[in-house]
């Protein structure tokens, strides 16, 4: 194992300390617990958007509290679920008189701590609602049991916009539901990554070998295989995505081409002229392209395609609302 760490198993808290110092005017954490992270910056009478998950996908999860987009994250150790304690914490500390919303990926011991998180506020008269990311098209053809991967970047931007123009918590809410319900995400992997605490790779691949539609996590794809050309992934990315979510002639989409922690700009800049062309072929506007590392896997070479389809000009204000966190700058 050849990584810039102490001890392994202070990878997580290593990794937080050095974020709190590099940026103490935008983010801090609560209850003497680094891993309850959030925003410094607090505003009174706006929903709160509280994340969370495990470490290890830069800049998913905390990367995306900010201005204009979430307000705190629950940060679990690598590939592993923070606690209810944490997320409560988290959710004492910025809830802002109008309610929470609970937003993160379609992971059971995220759901099963978010939720206990939640029955703890209602203790305190707190209010909040739920949405998990499901975008994950191979993860599973039940629409409901997908994993949430990369396109929750687009949930984001959305419910965060929303709740930036002081919307309600059901406001927020349909707009997360908004995004999710018109997002879909394909991806492969070319290598796999280590995980600190194991200090070996969680699965194998041959070295003229990779992984189409393994998740995040080292989950199983659809199928291992020679290595393809940029344009034979985007194709077949494509294909799954549109048979999934059909986008007719003339309609507009976003694009996120995303890279999984150990794949080039350049990589990611082929895939996605790949990706445009096919939707050139197809007549399918491209209102906005978004390439670059939103979701990564410790250092798992490979990437992901995005496709939101856009629902009109209300969906065009929110993407484009600019947005600031110590990772993102839009």
């Amino acid at each position: 194992m050849k990584k810039i760490i102490n001890v392994p198993e202070n990878y997580t808290d290593d990794m937080l300390r050095g974020i709190y110092a590099a940026h103490p005017d935008m983010v801090k954490y609560v209850e003497d617990d680094l891993r309850c992270y959030c925003t410094a910056k607090k505003k009174d009478g706006k929903v709160a958007i509280i994340t969370g998950g495990g470490t290890g996908h830069l800049p998913l999860f905390l990367g995306y509290v900010g201005e204009n987009l979430l307000d705190g994250c629950g940060v679990g150790g690598v590939f592993q679920s923070p606690s209810a304690e944490q997320i409560y914490n988290v959710s004492k500390e910025v809830e802002a008189g109008a309610g929470i919303l609970y937003l993160y990926g379609n992971y059971s011991g995220d759901i099963m701590n978010f939720d206990m998180a939640a029955e703890m506020l209602e203790m305190d008269d707190i209010k909040t609602k739920s949405i998990v990311g499901a975008d994950d098209v191979l993860s599973n053809s039940n629409p409901d049991a997908r994993r949430g991967v990369a396109g929750i970047f687009f949930m984001y931007k959305c419910a965060g916009a929303k709740a930036a123009e002081m919307g309600s918590l059901d406001e927020v809410l349909a707009a997360a539901q908004e995004a999710k319900d018109n997002t879909r995400t394909v991806g492969f992997a070319l290598t796999p990554c280590v995980i600190p605490e194991l200090g070996k790779s969680n699965f194998t691949l041959g070295d003229d070998e990779m992984a189409f539609g393994m998740g995040i996590h080292g989950e199983p794809g659809v199928w291992n295989g020679p290595i393809k050309t940029a344009d034979e992934l985007a194709s077949e990315s494509m294909d799954e995505i549109l048979k999934d979510m059909p986008v007719a002639e003339g309609e507009e989409v976003c694009v996120l081409i995303n890279g999984l922690g150990a794949t080039s700009l350049e990589e990611l800049y082929i895939l996605s002229g790949s990706v445009r062309k096919i939707l050139d072929d197809k007549k399918i506007k491209v209102y906005r392209t978004f390439v670059g590392e939103c979701a990564t896997s410790m250092e798992m070479a490979g990437a992901s395609v995005s496709i939101l389809k856009v629902t009109g000009d209300k969906m065009k204000k929110w993407i484009d609302m600019p947005v600031n966190t110590p990772f993102i700058k839009l």
